[in-house]
């Protein structure tokens, strides 16, 4: 599949692609000697932003200074959320160039990821207050630059704190999500904005919460004070709230927010794991608050004591105040469950009272649930067996993704489920693969996987599978291999392969170290740790080239560490790293910061989240649907159609209409040029790749686009 003659391609589209793969030369029309101007600079910034999103190290490379510094500060203009294997080589860039000192013109997640040694001390809160914007999760694979980043800040502040301040809470932004539980509970009760930003909290850091909140300091005054305003104004911290604490509250206040937070998840503005979280506790505290009263007799066979549930009922926001799981299974009949089984689901039911509307369910449909309702029991779906899913009719793809798009099914579930669609004759797609996400690959049998279309996977284009294990990533590398291995080009063939290099094997490794690719640190922490052993000093730093640097970043990663710890001291001063043996000893050594100020580890990246990326690759976290981006909500391999059959230049500058396609249909790839892959310097040395792709040669004859 190509792009047709006279497909129409809009001007910004046009001049953002010239400008972030192809132009090379300092002359182009429009361009000084120098390159851009300020009004340049602009125009390239008013381009379309959402491209902006698909950002790519490679070709960035070749741009000059002055045009890189325009795409950085488009990208801080314009928001835009890159990942972190996006990021990382990014900002070894800007440092290459120089730009680094420009941080504040710079995105914040840009900040995270550069040199903190280069920070000039007269910066250094300047560039705290920024880079505490941005969000810490995206350095999940490079524990030691997110400890670096709390020691930076601390010294900022002039050394360890016994007690931070409200203007050092100020500067510290973010980075107080790495605090340890002493350290929030001694820190000024307006700590309370920080952790606002974080995307969890610790099991201590929820105690430490709860110490904070119990002692009546914060702008809440003390719980039996509290008011529905001064807990919306909490946000998502409300739901950690403990149940003790909850039991203190004023019943009109308490019912208040229970009725308002419900609402807020209906509407689908709470995650499910938050309200889940919330309800699970604020209920223990009603349970609790009844069992002290004396009890009254009750008949055998568990009476409904509140009255039938109606449609009605289950319209009300309280309605699991009023009802327990056990009044729950008493007082709801078949017919307004098969009637309302919607709004019931809508609330967030605790996992004992799924259970119940689980068995209902069983008695209601005993030869399975219909396929027109299965779609409402998305919530329900890691209750059922491989053998109770083996009752349903799965024929839609709108039913998959249905069941499968949440963080709900488990293992068995996905399998199971997708099982059921291929025997109806489905496909496995590649748009129904990125609606259900990369981690759904993690969970589909090796006979599932194989069955997926080399087409299909191609139109599925890169999707995140940092979270699969080692034995899927083998399979899902094998998969990638065949979709993607008759691309023609090097540049192509690494842009695909990326995401699925984890099942790489070390003669892939080998051939992609001479192609000098210039791997990105995210990426290299995902592969296979076996696999990496056999690789060589020499192996490792070409092939991370210009981001060697950042295994300083990552040394405590467990894979990294584990290579690390197979190398001798003088690989190690080689590659710039001490040669002490305790520098490998893990995370630990890097987080402990003040007795009373540590930072916390590196988190699982998340599989939900921001509008920011859906699975996030390589350790950035996944998006919900309805807030990505167009670059991202249109199947990947559709955008590198559109990216790559953009008409390019030639190395003179002048326009040329032909490009790279491959033999079985893959993707267009670029024209190879005279210059190499990473800002002209360097290029491919070998004369074979790996089996079914071969790097560019001079002989190579180009394929017209139909």
């Amino acid at each position: 599949m190509g792009l047709r003659a006279g497909a129409q391609v809009s001007p910004g589209l046009a001049l953002l692609m010239w400008l972030t793969a192809h132009c090379s030369c300092p002359q182009a029309q429009g361009f000084s000697q120098g390159g851009l101007d300020a009004s340049r600079a602009d125009l390239w910034a008013s381009a379309n932003a959402s491209l902006l999103h698909s950002f790519w190290c490679q070709p960035a490379s070749q741009l000059p200074r002055d045009q890189l510094s325009a795409l950085i500060r488009a990208m801080a203009t314009r928001r835009v959320l890159l990942r972190a294997w996006q990021l990382s080589c990014l900002a070894n860039l800007a440092t290459l160039h120089g730009l680094q000192d420009d941080f504040e013109l710079h995105p914040p997640d840009l900040l995270l990821f550069y040199n903190l040694t280069q920070v000039r001390e007269a910066d250094c809160r300047a560039f705290t207050h920024r880079a505490a914007q941005g969000d810490t999760e995206l350095l999940a694979n490079l524990p030691d630059q997110r400890a670096a980043l709390q020691r930076v800040a601390l010294a900022c502040l002039g050394g360890p704190r016994l007690r931070l301040s409200a203007s050092d809470l100020l500067l510290l932004g973010v980075l107080v999500c790495d605090m340890d539980a002493s350290s929030i509970v001694a820190a000024d009760p307006r700590v309370l904005q920080n952790l606002q930003r974080c995307h969890r909290l610790t099991a201590p850091q929820q105690a430490a919460l709860n110490t904070l909140l119990a002692s009546g300091g914060t702008t809440l005054g003390p719980p039996g004070s509290w008011n529905l305003e001064g807990l919306r104004a909490l946000g998502p911290l409300a739901t950690y709230i403990s149940s003790s604490l909850w039991m203190q509250v004023q019943q009109a206040v308490g019912l208040d927010f229970f009725g308002s937070t419900v609402a807020t998840y209906r509407a689908g503005r709470l995650s499910q794991q938050d309200a889940r979280r919330f309800v699970t506790g604020f209920l223990k505290a009603k349970a609790e608050s009844v069992s002290s009263r004396p009890k009254r007799g009750t008949a055998t066979g568990r009476p409904c004591l509140r009255g039938d549930i109606t449609a009605a009922t289950l319209r009300d926001d309280l309605f699991l105040v009023h009802y327990d799981c056990v009044q729950l299974e008493s007082c709801l009949g078949s017919r307004v469950l098969k009637a309302n089984l919607d709004p019931l689901l809508q609330h967030p039911l605790p996992a004992e009272c799924q259970r119940v509307v689980k068995a209902k369910l069983a008695r209601v449909y005993p030869r399975g649930v219909p396929e027109e309702q299965l779609p409402l029991i998305a919530s329900l779906v890691y209750l059922y067996s491989r053998s109770e899913i083996g009752q349903w009719n799965v024929t839609s793809r709108d039913t998959v993704v249905a069941l499968l798009a949440s963080d709900v099914a488990l293992e068995n579930q996905t399998e199971a489920v997708l099982q059921k669609y291929l025997d109806h004759n489905g496909t496995l797609t590649g748009a129904l693969l990125v609606a259900i996400g990369g981690s759904r690959l993690c969970w589909m049998s090796a006979r599932q996987i194989q069955a997926i279309r080399p087409s299909e996977f191609r139109l599925a284009g890169a999707l995140d599978i940092s979270s699969c294990p080692q034995s899927r990533k083998d399979v899902l590398y094998a998969k990638a291999r065949e979709a993607f291995g008759s691309t023609r080009t090097t540049a192509a063939y690494y842009r695909f392969m990326r995401p699925y290099l984890g099942g790489a094997p070390v003669e892939e490794l080998r051939h992609l170290v001479q192609a000098n690719v210039s791997m990105d640190i995210d990426t290299f922490t995902n592969l296979n740790p076996r696999v990496l052993q056999s690789l060589s000093v020499g192996n490792v730093t070409t092939l991370l080239g210009q981001n060697v640097g950042d295994l300083q970043k990552a040394r405590s990663h467990p894979t990294i560490s584990s290579w690390l710890r197979s190398l001798n001291r003088s690989a190690l001063g080689e590659l710039g790293l001490d040669t002490d043996p305790a520098g490998l000893s893990g995370p630990g050594r890097s987080t402990t910061v003040t007795p009373n100020t540590v930072p916390r580890g590196s988190y699982p990246a998340p599989t939900s989240g921001l509008p920011r990326h859906s699975a996030p690759a390589s350790g950035s976290p996944p998006a919900h649907l309805g807030y990505l981006p167009l670059s991202v909500a249109l199947p990947s391999g559709l955008l590198w159609l559109l990216y790559w059959g953009t008409p390019g230049l030639s190395q003179d500058c002048s326009w040329d209409t032909r490009t790279m396609a491959s033999e079985d249909g893959a993707a267009p790839a670029p024209r190879a040029g005279k210059r190499g892959l990473v800002a002209g310097v360097h290029h491919v040395r070998h004369s074979r790749g790996p089996q079914g792709w071969s790097p560019p040669t001079s002989s190579s004859q180009d394929t017209e686009l139909e």
